[in-house]
C-alpha cells in the first residue's frame, strides 16, 4: 500500500520549473505569427529564454540544421564572459537583442531575442552539441540563455510579456483563425 501512495505522490509532484519559476510568454515575436518564446523567471530575479511550447521549431517533426549564437562579424554571444558577484562583462542586452539563429533542415532561418532588458549571463553552448536538446526538454536543457535584469527593472520587465492565461487566449484565438469553417 506504501508503495502505491509513493507513485501517486511522485506522479502528482510539481516539476523544478512549476515549483520554482513563473513562465511569462511573448507571442508572435516582431510580427512574426506563431514565433512565441517563453521567459522562466525565477525568484532570484534570473530569467531563462526558451522556446514556447507553440514556436514552429517544435512543431511538425522539425529537425534542427544548426544554431548560430553569433549575431554579427562583431559579435558573438559565446564571446560573452561574466565574472564577479556583480555579473560584470556580461553584454548587455535590450529586449529585442537577438540571441541565436536556428536553422532546420527544411532551410526556414528563426532569431531568438532575449525578450527583456538584462545583462547575459551565459549562453547554452550544449545544444551546440546535441540540437535535439531544444526540440526534446525545450525548457530544461535545451533553453537558450540565461539573462539577469538590472534590479531596479526587475519588477517592471514582465510588463510586456504575457501570463500563461493571457498566452493561452492567444493560442486558442490563433487556432480558431486557423480551422476551416464547417
Amino acid at each position: 500500500m506504501d508503495c502505491l501512495e509513493q507513485k501517486d505522490t511522485e506522479a502528482t509532484a510539481p516539476s523544478v520549473i512549476e515549483r520554482y519559476y513563473t513562465r511569462w510568454f511573448r507571442a508572435d515575436m516582431k510580427g512574426k505569427p506563431c514565433e512565441d518564446h517563453c521567459i522562466l523567471q525565477h525568484s532570484n530575479r534570473l530569467c531563462v529564454v526558451t522556446l514556447a511550447e507553440t514556436h514552429p521549431i517544435l512543431q511538425n517533426g522539425r529537425a534542427i540544421k544548426s544554431i548560430n549564437y553569433k549575431i554579427s562579424n562583431c559579435c558573438s554571444r559565446l564571446n560573452n564572459k561574466v565574472s564577479g558577484k556583480s555579473k560584470r562583462g556580461g553584454q548587455f542586452l535590450t529586449d529585442f537583442a537577438p540571441l541565436c539563429r536556428i536553422t532546420c533542415t527544411d532551410e526556414t532561418e528563426y532569431t531568438i531575442y532575449s525578450c527583456i532588458r538584462g545583462r547575459l549571463l551565459e549562453v547554452n553552448e550544449s545544444i551546440l552539441e546535441t540540437p535535439t536538446l531544444l526540440l526534446e526538454k525545450p525548457s530544461t536543457e535545451g533553453y537558450i540563455a540565461v539573462i539577469l535584469p538590472k534590479f531596479e527593472e526587475s519588477k517592471t520587465i514582465t510588463e510586456n510579456l504575457l501570463s500563461r492565461e493571457e498566452f493561452e487566449s492567444i493560442v486558442s484565438k490563433r487556432a480558431v483563425a486557423q480551422s476551416p469553417p464547417s
